[in-house]
């Protein structure tokens, strides 16, 4: 597997993951995308016995983009950290296959997961188990047949862009679980993590990092200059 490296350091590492990957071992048995950072690693460093890589956060299979690991101990308590004092900056981006009735929009919903389905659903604030999930979005284009949307999350919710969009009508291409028309041939979704900034926890440095998406002509499409 080639595994297209974005951003190293000593205490961090950032790998642009393909739809398709799996960011951490799961009941599949599949060979997940931490294995081959791993081996990146050990080969690039000649390290002996174990290499450490701690997951930060994950990404669901059929999405694409930005997946930060820790190197060491320390990047991964503090990467931590910010994640859960939300000051860590992501931006997605979502091709979607209908034109959003604003050009702007801040969502708030409250969500719940459905363990069994592995899918989240709107519901009402005083549901039992649902979480408070908040995006915002701008409208960035359109080709003939689908529209491309700029996201930022205000929490990390299951599946929440997803789920969001969808109960707007903006269902994402290629996302039958949330009421596409059809599947994309490699099971992939059009949902991609575009951007990351954060405060490096260790050297304080400012760290700002855009993956390219995939290569399709949809994407294609609205990289065009």
């Amino acid at each position: 597997m080639s595994l297209e490296v974005l951003y190293e350091d000593n205490h961090i590492i950032v790998v642009n993951k393909r739809p398709g990957d799996i960011t951490q071992g799961d009941k599949t048995g599949d060979a997940p995308l931490s294995d081959f950072v791993k081996a990146y690693i050990k080969k690039k460093y000649n390290k002996p016995g174990n290499v450490f890589l701690g997951t930060i956060h994950r990404l669901d299979r059929p999405t694409s983009g930005i997946v930060v690991y820790a190197r060491t101990s320390k990047g991964l308590t503090r990467m931590n950290a910010l994640f859960q004092k939300k000051e860590i900056k992501k931006t997605y981006w979502a091709v979607v296959e209908q034109k959003p009735k604003s050009a702007k929009g801040n969502l708030i919903d409250f969500l719940k997961k459905n363990e069994k389905q592995n899918k989240s659903y709107v519901v009402d604030e005083s549901t039992n188990g649902a979480k408070k999930a908040e995006l915002s979005y701008s409208y960035l284009g359109s080709s003939d047949k689908y529209h491309l949307l700029e996201v930022d999350l205000g929490t990390g919710r299951h599946h929440q862009i997803r789920t969001q969009l969808a109960n707007i009508g903006c269902i994402i291409k290629g996302d039958l679980k949330y009421g596409a028309k059809r599947s994309n041939k490699d099971a992939s979704i059009h949902l991609h993590s575009r951007k990351i900034s954060f405060v490096h926890p260790v050297s304080k440095e400012v760290i700002e990092i855009i993956a390219p998406p995939p290569k399709d002509p949809v994407w294609d499409y609205f990289l065009r200059d």
